[in-house]
């Protein structure tokens, strides 16, 4: 350096760490989170019975409903009988959502072949002798079964179909209770039909303590004051799912013991987190994927009167979702704001679970057990196939202890 040259310190710049620059492109588990024919999980999803509907929604008026990610058509023909048939007729493929129901089935408006509940052609009017071949046309169609006020399909194959599983809590009714369902998705935090993948909402029932956080210290009391204290939770495999067990302190010293589970195939055994009753679980959900990013939710519950079931919705400064404005929604998010912002389907490659996710991997892992067995030829757990088999029993409850 020469003499007289004015010297100068470089200062190092400080870089920036941790930004989303070059972010990796996020990636979501497939396996579990698809319901399609032939994917892993649609295939588990298919050894079991669903509800696609209230009993009340096969009439004789051709329904339009989608289950799975197929697109089906539920009726009621004129004796009585419901049916689920796949939409485009057998002749030449138009949808049977415009067919008309009859004594015998339900009637394409194209051409009039009439197909009964389980797809037999026994009437093509434009043929001689109303279709000499009739007998060897089939429409595509599923078993369906009623119970508890709803009616269930089964999308699998024939020879796996089990038998519809009955459960204790609907069975065992105390004096004065009556049997009420509903198609609202109570549980879901916002309309009857969520726009994401069912998995975040299932994923959601083995997780106590969202509750704690989103559904009191952050959006407000939604349910009561006990829910708002931190629980000592703890999980464990069980037949039918995986089992959580919150204790709770309450400031009168009693323990407050919740349990809850989420059951296979897509059950919610949540006890009322209203608390308006101590004891056994008051109602079962259901949670139906209608396809890879939407879902609903069927209840069925014991209640004391009908209209009970509806008002068990979430309310927020005593407004239903739909009745809230975008800003109220973003004020005070509930499970339907929290699971929809995850994505039509969650990134599960981006997550860092932690200990209180425990629930979630357990899960997840047992989710994948199933659809393990399903690929070896082996039966999932659950599925039945004794007719004259007891009812499901759950230990689900609130319970108030040290009283």
């Amino acid at each position: 350096m020469n003499p007289g040259t004015a010297q100068h310190k470089v200062i190092p710049i400080a870089v920036d760490t941790g930004t989303a620059y070059g972010l990796a492109a996020p990636s979501s588990n497939l396996t579990l989170a698809q319901v399609g024919a032939g994917t892993p999980m649609g295939e588990l999803l298919r050894r079991y019975w669903h509800p696609i509907g209230l009993a009340a929604d096969a009439t004789d008026t051709p329904r339009q409903v989608r289950v799975l990610g197929e697109d089906l058509i539920l009726f009621r023909d004129k004796t009585g009988r419901p049916g689920l048939v796949y939409p485009h007729c057998a002749h030449r493929g138009t949808s049977l959502y415009y067919g008309k129901v009859e004594e015998r089935g339900i009637r394409c408006c194209y051409h009039g072949w009439l197909f009964d509940v389980e797809g037999h052609c026994v009437e093509q009017p434009c043929e001689p002798e109303m279709g000499r071949a009739r007998g060897k046309v089939r429409q595509p169609w599923y078993p369906v079964q009623e119970q508890y006020g709803l009616v269930w399909a089964y999308l699998g194959p024939a020879d796996k179909k089990p038998v519809l599983p009955r459960y204790d809590a609907l069975e065992r009714l105390d004096a004065g209770e009556l049997l009420e369902a509903n198609d609202a998705s109570i549980g879901g935090g916002g309309p009857a039909i969520v726009p994401c993948n069912w998995l975040q909402h299932y994923e959601n029932l083995v997780d106590p303590f969202h509750v704690v956080v989103l559904h009191s210290t952050f959006s407000g009391t939604q349910f009561v004051e006990q829910m708002a204290e931190m629980p000592k939770v703890t999980w464990d495999t069980v037949p039918l799912g995986v089992r959580t067990t919150s204790l709770r302190t309450l400031p009168d010293g009693r323990t407050f013991r919740r349990i809850s589970q989420a059951g296979l195939p897509t059950l919610r055994v949540i006890p009322s987190p209203r608390l308006g009753r101590y004891g056994r679980v008051e109602s079962l959900g259901w949670v139906l994927p209608i396809d890879d990013h939407h879902f609903r939710i069927y209840v069925v519950g014991r209640v004391a009167e009908v209209g009970e079931l509806a008002r068990m919705r979430s309310r927020m400064n005593g407004k239903l979702w739909e009745e809230l404005t975008e800003q109220e929604h973003r004020a005070m998010p509930g499970d339907y704001e929290a699971m929809v912002s995850q994505g039509a389907i969650a990134h599960h490659s981006e997550e860092h679970l932690a200990t209180s996710d425990r629930g979630i991997v357990m899960l997840r892992r047992l989710l994948q057990q199933q659809v393990d067995k399903v690929q070896r030829g082996e039966d999932p757990a659950g599925v039945g196939f004794d007719p004259d088999a007891p009812p499901v029993v759950f230990d689900a409850g609130n319970f108030l202890e040290g009283e």
